[in-house]
C-alpha cells in the first residue's frame, strides 16, 4: 500500500542529517525501509510462481508491479541520491568510506543510471516476466496413462527403452513448441523495451546498462567473450569426448537428444527420494552429516510437506504440480530474514542437486541475518552461485546413506553430478554468448535469432544428431528462464 510507505520515505528524505552519526542511522533505517518493501514484493512473487493459475495470486503481484513499484522508484531514487550527497559533504565515500564505500559506490552508479522515463518501461517488463512465468506453468502432457508436468517427464529420458525416450522427448518438445511463437514474442517485447531502457540512460544498447546496473565495476564483455572462447577450445571437446562414448556405449550409430541422460550400463533411473517431504528429511540427514550446523539451518525451513508458497511463513515449495512456474530459485525475505526455497521436485537425481544447490543460497542468506545493511545482506551476483555450487560439491560424500543405500547407485549419483558441474560450463557461455548479440544487435528478427542460436549450439552446445528436430533445437533458448527475468545473470 504506497499510501502506508511514502511517509516513511518523505521522512527519511527530509531528516536533517549533519553528523557521520548521524548518516549511519539515517542509513540502517533506509535499510530497514527497504527491507520491509523487498519483503513484500518477495511474498507476492512467491505466491504467483507456486501457483500461476492462482488468479488472486497473479493479481495481488500485478497490482504492486503496476501501481505500487512505479511510485517507489522515484522516491528510492530520491533516497540513493541523497545518500550520495551526504557521503560525499561527510566523508563517507570512497577510501574514508570504511565499511559504506561499496554501498556508496553502488548508490552512485543507481543515481547516474535512473531515468524517469524507464519506469514505466521497468512495469512493462515485469508484466512480460509474469506473462512468460504463466505460459511455461500451464504446460503439462498426456503420457504413460495421466497428465504430468514437464519437470515430472524428465524421469522418462532415464528409462532404458529408447522408444520411451523418444518418445517422451517428443512429447515435452511438441508441447513446448505450442507456445513458441508466444514465448518469442514475449522475449521481441523484452528486448524492445531493454533497449529503450539502456538508450534512454545514455547506452548504445542494453549491454552497458545491464553492466553498470549490476554493478559490474571489474570486468566486461571482453572477459566474458574470453570465457566463452576457453569453454569452447577446452571444455566443449571433452563433452564431446565424453559423448563418442556414450555413444559406443549404447551401441547407437548416432546419438540423439534423448540418449543423453540414460545410464550407459543399462541400469534404470536412480530414485533418490519420494516426494518433497521425504526430499527434505534426507536432506536434512545429509547437512546433519556434512556440519551439524548446517544440518540445524536447514531444519528451520520445515519439513518439506507446504506447498502453495509463501502463506503463513513457510519456507518451502518443494514438489512440482501443474500450474507453477518452472525452474528454482531461493528468495531471502529481508526484513524477516527467512530464506524461501522453490523447486520442482520429480524424484530425480538432479532434483537432489537442486536441493542442496538452494540450501546453498540459504545459507548464504542467514548467516548474513546480524548484518544491518540490508545491501550487505547478499552476495554480488558473480558470488551468489560460490555457495549453492560448493553445496552440490561438498555434501555429495553424503549421499550415500541418506539418499542411497546402495553403494553403486551412490557412485553413479557422484559421476553425474561431476560431470553435470563441467558439462554446465559450455550451456552458461552460450546462453551468455546469445545475449550479448541479441541486445548488441536490437533491430533482429525472431528467425535471425534462431539461427545465431542454433550457430552457437553448433559451437558450444552437444554433439548428438537434431536431424528432423531443426524447429526444436532452434528454440532450445526459450527454456531458460533467466533470458525472460533475469538478463546477463547467468554468466
Amino acid at each position: 500500500d504506497f499510501s502506508k510507505l511514502e511517509p516513511y520515505i518523505r521522512a527519511l528524505l527530509e531528516r536533517p542529517v549533519a553528523t557521520r552519526a548521524e548518516l549511519e542511522k539515517w542509513i540502517i533505517d533506509r535499510s530497514e525501509l527497504a527491507a520491509s518493501v523487498g519483503e513484500s514484493k518477495a511474498n507476492l512473487y512467491i505466491s504467483m510462481t507456486c501457483d500461476t493459475e492462482d488468479v488472486k495470486a497473479r493479481d495481488a503481484y500485478l497490482s504492486f508491479v503496476e501501481h505500487v513499484a512505479p511510485k517507489l522508484t522515484p522516491l528510492f531514487f530520491e533516497l540513493d541520491k541523497r545518500l550520495a550527497e551526504l557521503a560525499a559533504r561527510i566523508g563517507l565515500d570512497g577510501e574514508q568510506g570504511g565499511r559504506y564505500a561499496v554501498l556508496v559506490r553502488g548508490a552512485k552508479a543507481d543515481v547516474e543510471l535512473y531515468r524517469d522515463e524507464n519506469v514505466p518501461l521497468e512495469t512493462q517488463l515485469a508484466i512480460l516476466g509474469q506473462k512468460y512465468e504463466e505460459i511455461c506453468g500451464a504446460m503439462t502432457v498426456e503420457f504413460d496413462g495421466s497428465e504430468k508436468t514437464l519437470p515430472q517427464m524428465a524421469r522418462y529420458q532415464e528409462v532404458t527403452d529408447r522408444s520411451t525416450r523418444e518418445a517422451a522427448w517428443r512429447a515435452v518438445s511438441d508441447r513446448r513448441l505450442k507456445n513458441a511463437a508466444e514465448i518469442s514474442s514475449v522475449y521481441d517485447q523484452m528486448v524492445a523495451l531493454r533497449t529503450k531502457v539502456g538508450r534512454n540512460a545514455g547506452f548504445t544498447d542494453f549491454v552497458g546498462y545491464a553492466y553498470k546496473s549490476k554493478h559490474r565495476f571489474d570486468y566486461g564483455p571482453a572477459e566474458c567473450e574470453a570465457f566463452h572462447k576457453a569453454c569452447e577450445q577446452v571444455v566443449v571437446p571433452l563433452v564431446h569426448s565424453l559423448e563418442r562414448e556414450r555413444a559406443s556405449l549404447l551401441k547407437v550409430d548416432e546419438l540423439r537428444p534423448w540418449d543423453l541422460s540414460v545410464d550407459v550400463k543399462g541400469r534404470g533411473p536412480l530414485k533418490p527420494f519420494v516426494n518433497g517431504q521425504d526430499l527434505m528429511t534426507r536432506t536434512k540427514a545429509c547437512f546433519d552429516r556434512l556440519d551439524p550446523r548446517l544440518g540445524k539451518m536447514i531444519g528451520q525451513l520445515g519439513d518439506g510437506s507446504e506447498c502453495r508458497g509463501a502463506r503463513g511463513g513457510a519456507c518451502l515449495d518443494l514438489d512440482t504440480r501443474k500450474g507453477k512456474a518452472p525452474g528454482g530459485y531461493q528468495y531471502m525475505r529481508d526484513r524477516s530474514r527467512k530464506p524461501f526455497i522453490f523447486m520442482n521436485a520429480a524424484g530425480l537425481q538432479r532434483d537432489v542437486e537442486t536441493m542442496v544447490h538452494e540450501a546453498g543460497h540459504a545459507f548464504h542468506s542467514m548467516l548474513c541475518n546480524d548484518e544491518p545493511l540490508v545491501e550487505y545482506r547478499s552476495a554480488p551476483i558473480e558470488f551468489c552461485e560460490v555457495a549453492s555450487m560448493s553445496m552440490e560439491l561438498l555434501t555429495m560424500p553424503h549421499w550415500d546413506g541418506t539418499f542411497y543405500s546402495n553403494k553403486e547407485e551412490f557412485q553413479r549419483a557422484c559421476r553425474q553430478n561431476i560431470k553435470h558441474s563441467v558439462m554446465l560450463l559450455p550451456w552458461i557461455a552460450q546462453i551468455d554468448a546469445f545475449q550479448h548479440w541479441v541486445y548488441g544487435n536490437p533491430g533482429h528478427t525472431a528467425a535471425q535469432r534462431n539461427d545465431f542460436w542454433v550457430s552457437l549450439d553448433q559451437r558450444l552446445g552437444s554433439s548428438s544428431s537434431w536431424r528432423g528436430l531443426e524447429a526444436v533445437r532452434a528454440n532450445l533458448w526459450q527454456r531458460q528462464l533467466h533470458l525472460f527475468g533475469m538478463p546477463f545473470y547467468y554468466i
